[in-house]
C-alpha cells in the first residue's frame, strides 16, 4: 500500500479477488436455488463471470480512480451508487451473452437473471468498497504511524 488514494496493482488484485470470492459464495448457493439449477451450473456460471468480473472490476476501479482521485473514505454515498451504477451497468453488457451461453437460455431469460444479480451486487459492492476502504485507511494509517515512530526513535 503506497498512501490513502493510489493502489498498487497487487492491491488492486487483492481488492477483486476478496470481492469476488465472498460474492461466489453467497450467488452460487443462493443462484442454484433461486433458478432451480444444479450447484455445478450455477458455480460455473459464477466462476466465470467472477474471473471476467475481477478483470473489469480492475479496470474499471482504475479509470474511477484517475477520473475522481479524491480521498476514497470520503467519498461520499451519490458518488459510491454512481460507482457502482456505472461497474454494474457495465457487466451486465459484458455478462449477459456469457450467462445465456452458459445455461443455455434465452438472452432475455440471461437478463433476468443478471437483474437479479444486479439487484444483490448494487448494495453488495457498494457496502464491500465502503467496508474496503474504511480498513485500508486504518491499515495505512497505522503503517504509516508505526513508520513514523520507528523513524523517530532513530533520530534520538
Amino acid at each position: 500500500m503506497q498512501n490513502k488514494t493510489s493502489k498498487t496493482l497487487r492491491e488492486r488484485l487483492c481488492h477483486a479477488v476478496g470481492f469476488e470470492l465472498i460474492a461466489l459464495m453467497i450467488c452460487a448457493p443462493a443462484g442454484a436455488w433461486l433458478l432451480n439449477k444444479s450447484l455445478f451450473d450455477m458455480g460455473a456460471l459464477a466462476i466465470m463471470l467472477s474471473s471476467v468480473a475481477m478483470t473489469w472490476n480492475m479496470i474499471y476501479n482504475s479509470i474511477f480512480d484517475r477520473l475522481w482521485p479524491a480521498d476514497r473514505v470520503k467519498r461520499r454515498l451519490p458518488i459510491r451508487v454512481a460507482h457502482a451504477l456505472g461497474f454494474e451497468g457495465g457487466f451486465i453488457l459484458i455478462g449477459l451473452p456469457l450467462a445465456a451461453w452458459m445455461l443455455n437460455v434465452t438472452l432475455w431469460q440471461a437478463l433476468m437473471v443478471e437483474i437479479g444479480f444486479f439487484l444483490f451486487f448494487l448494495p453488495y459492492t457498494v457496502v464491500y468498497n465502503w467496508a474496503y476502504d474504511t480498513l485500508r485507511e486504518r491499515i495505512v494509517n497505522r503503517r504509516n504511524h508505526v513508520q513514523h515512530v520507528s523513524a523517530n526513535s532513530r533520530l534520538r
